[in-house]
């Protein structure tokens, strides 16, 4: 995940019931522009929404009289979680307001932090590494969460229970190759000869201090020449990757053209990359005024994992399908909402 430079956390405010507070300098230009974009008339940034009726695991789940502020960012991974969101709690009776696709993570985190969203979905490294300034990850994902939650209860922010999903950098493989030299695992590379270990990389991987090369150091694998190097846009790379130019191509691990172009992420099994699971994260006055909000989420969060987000994203990016009527079919197929 790309890193940015890290941001003070303001304290919380509490908002006054019923006032829906003023957007921060940062998000509401980011609204206003969005809005000018989609044309007049549309009532919030995220556009719409499709709304059901609970089943399943959270039939009876009520939000009725709850008023809540949706927020994600701009990329096609959190505009779906997002939209699922949305849809299950506005088919739980809530008023939402669809904060979704806003530019920046920034924004996003500034947001929540001074009480303008109630809700939206983030990753635990972004949290520590990003916004909370520490250089080096917890290379455990149970204690990287529950570093991330302990020191943002004193922001007045409260994270559920993390998902399976990891979005992470990674290599991918083609399938071909996977099969034919029986390569699953990063600490497989050393087994092809060396004219065939080659790279596809972006810049900043390559340049950063927790990137290429010490991946190669933590690995005992040989340093990597220039012949064996590309570097390209990260968004090349995977194309790159399953036309052959490279034998390993880095990845993020939840990318929708992994399983459109039929790669293989191979595991990082000697634990290398930070762990970027991703979680539900609520104002906690919201939590406790609505705790139901945790048996409305969780049966989401327990079925989120790479592939599935990966499935998920080639709809849009690949396909190209709208995030919510992607977040919708994938919410009733898995028996947790239906029309009404």
């Amino acid at each position: 995940m790309t890193r940015m430079i890290p941001i003070r956390s303001a304290p919380r405010r509490l908002r006054p019931a019923g006032r829906r507070p003023r957007l921060v300098p940062a998000l509401a230009t980011a609204l206003a522009s969005m809005l000018l974009l989609t044309g007049c008339g549309l009532g919030t940034a995220g556009g719409f929404s499709p709304t059901g009726r609970l089943t399943g695991d959270v039939a009876g789940v009520d939000l009725s009289g709850a008023s809540l502020d949706v927020g994600s960012k701009n990329f096609t991974e959190q505009i779906i979680l997002g939209k699922m969101a949305v849809i299950l709690m506005q088919s739980a009776g809530a008023d939402v307001q669809d904060l979704t696709n806003v530019p920046g993570s920034n924004s996003v985190r500034q947001a929540m932090l001074q009480g303008q969203m109630d809700f939206q979905w983030e990753y635990t490294g972004t949290a520590w590494i990003t916004y909370m300034g520490n250089d080096d990850p917890i290379i455990d994902a149970r204690e990287q969460y529950e570093a991330v939650r302990d020191a943002d209860a004193e922001n007045g922010l409260a994270w559920l229970e993390p998902a399976e999903l990891n979005n992470t950098y990674g290599f991918a493989v083609t399938r071909k190759t996977s099969e034919e030299h029986g390569i699953t695992r990063l600490s497989q590379i050393d087994e092809l000869p060396p004219s065939e270990q080659t790279y596809c990389i972006d810049a900043e991987f390559a340049a950063r201090n927790d990137g290429f090369e010490p991946l190669l150091s933590h690995y005992g694998l040989e340093e990597a020449p220039e012949d064996r190097r590309r570097v390209m846009d990260l968004g090349a790379i995977y194309q790159a990757t399953a036309d052959g130019a490279c034998t390993f191509g880095e990845v993020f691990t939840t990318d929708g053209r992994i399983p459109a172009l039929d790669l293989v992420v191979l595991e990082d099994d000697e634990q290398y990359f930070p762990k970027y699971n991703v979680a539900p994260v609520l104002a906690e006055e919201v939590l406790d005024e609505h705790p139901q909000l945790t048996d409305l989420l969780t049966p989401l969060t327990e079925r989120l994992d790479n592939e599935t987000m990966s499935g998920l994203n080639a709809r849009v990016d690949v396909d190209g399908e709208e995030p919510a009527a992607v977040a919708w079919d994938y919410l009733r197929e898995e028996g947790l909402v239906a029309e009404e």
